[in-house]
This record gives C-alpha cells, sequence and structure tokens, in this order.
C-alpha cells in the first residue's frame, strides 16, 4: 500500500479531520479560554481552596474548550452549559447521600447525569465532570451539601459565559451565544430564475440525520440553511480544479444564508488542507457570510465549493462565464 494511501487510512481511522483554520483563530480561542479560566480558578479558589478548586477546574477547563473553540457549535450554548453543570452537580451531592460504595457512587453519578442531560435537553460534556467531582472532591465538596450547586457551580456558569459573551463579541464571526452570529441576509434571486424545487422536506432530512446518529439532530435553523445550501448545489456543479487560480474570485451561489465570495490569496502548506497530497490554497472570505476570515482549502475541495468565478463590478459582484448572471451586491451580502 503506497505510503500516502496508508496515512490516508490511518487518519481516517483515528479521526484526524482537515484544519482550515488560520493562526488568528487559534489564539483568539486560546486566549478567550485563558481569560475565562482565570475567572472561574479566583471563584473556586475564594469558595473552596485550592484543591477543592483544582477538582471544579477540570470540569471548567473542558468547558472553555467548547466555549472558546467552538462557540457556535450545539452543546456549548448558553442552556447546555447552564443546565447541564447544575443538573449534573445535583444528581452528583445527590448520590453522595445514598452512602454506597465510592466507586460504584462516582459511576452511578456519571450515568445518571448523562440520562438528565438527554432529557432536559442539555447535553454538555464538561457536566459528567461536574457530576463526578461532587462524589470525589473530598470533605470540602461534601461539606458544602447542595450548596455546592450555586456556589461554586453556579458562579463558574455565570463566570465562564460571561466571559465567553463579552470576550467572542468583539469578533463578529465569533459572536456568542450562536443566535447573535453575523448571518447576512440572502441576495435577492432575479426574477426570471425559480430556485429548484426541494427533493426532501425538512422533516425528512432531519429524522435521516437522527438516525445516522442522534447527536446531529439539527434545530429548525440548521434545518433551513441545509435545505438552502443544497438547493444552491442543485443549481449548478462544480468548477474544475485547474480553474482555480491565485488572485481570483469565486463564488459558492446565487443566494442563500452561507453565499460567500473568496478570494484565493496564495498556495499553503498541503499538511494543513484537506488531503495530504492536496494543491492546498489559503483563500480569504471578501463577502457574505463569514467575512474577513481565512481558511485553508484543497484546490480540489475548492473547486467543489465554488460554482463560478466573479469580479468586482462597483459595488456589486459580477459573474464571469458565457452565462449571464445577475450582480449581487455587497450590501445584499
Amino acid at each position: 500500500m503506497p505510503s500516502a494511501t496508508l496515512l490516508g487510512a490511518l487518519r481516517s481511522f483515528a479521526g484526524v479531520g482537515a484544519n482550515s483554520t488560520d493562526h488568528l483563530e487559534k489564539w483568539v480561542s486560546g486566549i478567550g479560554g485563558l481569560t475565562g479560566i482565570l475567572g472561574v480558578l479566583l471563584v473556586s479558589e475564594a469558595y473552596l481552596g485550592l484543591s477543592g478548586g483544582a477538582a471544579l477546574v477540570a470540569s471548567m477547563g473542558a468547558s472553555a474548550v467548547l466555549l472558546f473553540a467552538v462557540p457556535h457549535g450545539p452543546l456549548s450554548q448558553p442552556w447546555a452549559v447552564f443546565g447541564g453543570h447544575l443538573v449534573s452537580a445535583a444528581i452528583g451531592i445527590a448520590c453522595t447521600r445514598l452512602e454506597l460504595d465510592p466507586i460504584l457512587t462516582a459511576a452511578l453519578a456519571v450515568a445518571l447525569a448523562i440520562s438528565a442531560m438527554y432529557y432536559l435537553r442539555c447535553i454538555h460534556p464538561p457536566g459528567g465532570a461536574t457530576a463526578l467531582s461532587a462524589v470525589v472532591g473530598g470533605e470540602s465538596v461534601h461539606a458544602l451539601g447542595f450548596h455546592y450547586v450555586l456556589t461554586p457551580v453556579l458562579l463558574n456558569v455565570l463566570v465562564i459565559l460571561a466571559v465567553a459573551i463579552v470576550f467572542n463579541l468583539a469578533f463578529p464571526w465569533r459572536r456568542y451565544p450562536a443566535v447573535w452570529s453575523r448571518k447576512p441576509e440572502p441576495p435577492a434571486m432575479p426574477g426570471d430564475r425559480e430556485p429548484a424545487g426541494e427533493v426532501f422536506s425538512r422533516e425528512a432530512l432531519t429524522t435521516a440525520a437522527g438516525a445516522i446518529d442522534p447527536a446531529l439532530a439539527m434545530g429548525n435553523d440548521n434545518i433551513e440553511t441545509l435545505c438552502t445550501l443544497a438547493l444552491c448545489n442543485a443549481e449548478s456543479g462544480g468548477m474544475d480544479p485547474a480553474d482555480i487560480q491565485i488572485g481570483g474570485y469565486y463564488c459558492n451561489g446565487s443566494f442563500g444564508p452561507e453565499w460567500q465570495v473568496r478570494e484565493v490569496i496564495d498556495h499553503a502548506d498541503a499538511a494543513t488542507a484537506e488531503s495530504s497530497t492536496a494543491d492546498a490554497l489559503r483563500y480569504r472570505v471578501v463577502a457574505g457570510n463569514q467575512r474577513r476570515q481565512t481558511g485553508v482549502s484543497s484546490r480540489e475541495a475548492f473547486a467543489g465549493w465554488a460554482r463560478y468565478e466573479v469580479c468586482r463590478n462597483e459595488n456589486s459582484w459580477q459573474r464571469i462565464d458565457t452565462i449571464p448572471g445577475p450582480a449581487v451586491t455587497e450590501n445584499a451580502a
């Protein structure tokens, strides 16, 4: 087996996904986590002391990864963080009152926390660590009883949520919670064109996603976006990878909330793209959703995303090909 094929197989087995985030995004996430955990540490130190605080920070550190690395993820949203930690903390304390074997108590607390988060629709993986901390956190935690739910857990949650909201507010593409993220209005469809008809209903797509993996169950907003993207993709195929040029501007479709114009700005290290053997490209979003954000993609993946080349025509983007297409204004995106 060729080494490149073997490497690809190993990456798939290990679940190593493509990483298209730029250095700025990585450092912004890290600095946000630093700020959030500093606040959590101060609260934990004040109410539990160093050892108890250290046990609690284990769960808040995991929350920081979600809030600052994937702020728009479903597991990172306020109700997931709030409900996940508080419900799990209460369950953990309740389990300590059963006077069972400590090992069984710890396992039971985590198991019940998982089930409760499912029923309450607030699945937040760090909540399992909060339930575990209530059991194994030592006498300083046990002495608090159910007060542990309020201080320090509730205070910690409020601190890290407040930091996430304020910190991400400075970055338009990272606004938190996800409902505040900037979603440009889709450009209007021209009068002589109609979008392709829907092959599947939104309900059918939701059911299908849940059948593959319950964690893929989507809300109405995500289903709407998925349907719009599917309609955009159905209208035209991708471009030939050979036609993608450095300095060119490319668009992914003429309508939809995910409408973008990307500028290909340079070649990139292939190791950071979606394929280790790909001709990697670095691009900048110059109009539409996630404007001013940069990324890295293989040439093939970029060509699959792009639908046609565009050029700037005063305050609009004009499609470049033999098929007349509407100009989409910057304001509309």
